[in-house]
């Protein structure tokens, strides 16, 4: 197996153990892998399995904003990539799954108050911690689609590590530099 292969079936089971199926899983980790738009007799092919299961997958990563569907031209066949930001919507679907359960946990004690003072406060605790955690999410969330809106107006040659300021060489480094050359 190579390590294209083992990464792609630990993203699998990583997954898996996140509540998708192993497909899926698989299917996002041969995406990140690529650096071109793969059809679903491709990724079937790589995956080892059916085209109906890739599209099956395909379609609930495109649903949760994941991946994207392209065409080429003078193709009719769909092909998938990875959304530019799809990171970021991981994590904006984890948010939703998160928000979810505190709105269940918000409605019970309003429709059962008379439960014990314990669950009230574990509900309470659920309640502030939902409250925090999802504020500075959701702030930093916002502040990364803020960072990721300037970087793409930004040429590339000025992203990532700011450009220093070439200083001219003396007229003697000049002459020496030229002699190593020759």
């Amino acid at each position: 197996m190579t390590s294209r292969d083992s990464f792609i079936e630990r993203m699998g089971l990583a997954a898996e153990s996140d509540g998708l199926s192993r497909i899926a899983g698989r299917l996002f980790g041969a995406l990140l892998l690529e650096s071109e738009p793969r059809s679903l007799d491709d990724l079937a092919d790589q995956l080892g399995v059916s085209k109906a299961s890739v599209s099956t997958e395909a379609r609930r990563l495109l649903d949760r904003g994941v991946a994207e569907r392209v065409g080429k031209p003078g193709d009719r066949r769909d092909y998938y990539v990875l959304s530019p930001d799809f990171f970021a919507q991981i994590v904006r679907f984890r948010l939703n799954r998160w928000s979810t359960l505190h709105q269940l946990v918000r409605e019970l004690p309003a429709s059962a108050p008379d439960l014990p003072r314990v669950v009230r406060d574990r509900f309470a605790y659920i309640d502030d911690v939902h409250a925090f955690v999802l504020s500075r999410v959701e702030s930093a969330l916002a502040e990364w689609h803020e960072h990721n809106a300037l970087r793409s107006t930004t040429p590339v040659h000025q992203q990532g590590r700011p450009r220093q300021k070439r200083t001219p060489k003396s007229g003697v480094k000049r002459a020496m530099s030229k002699e190593r050359i020759d």
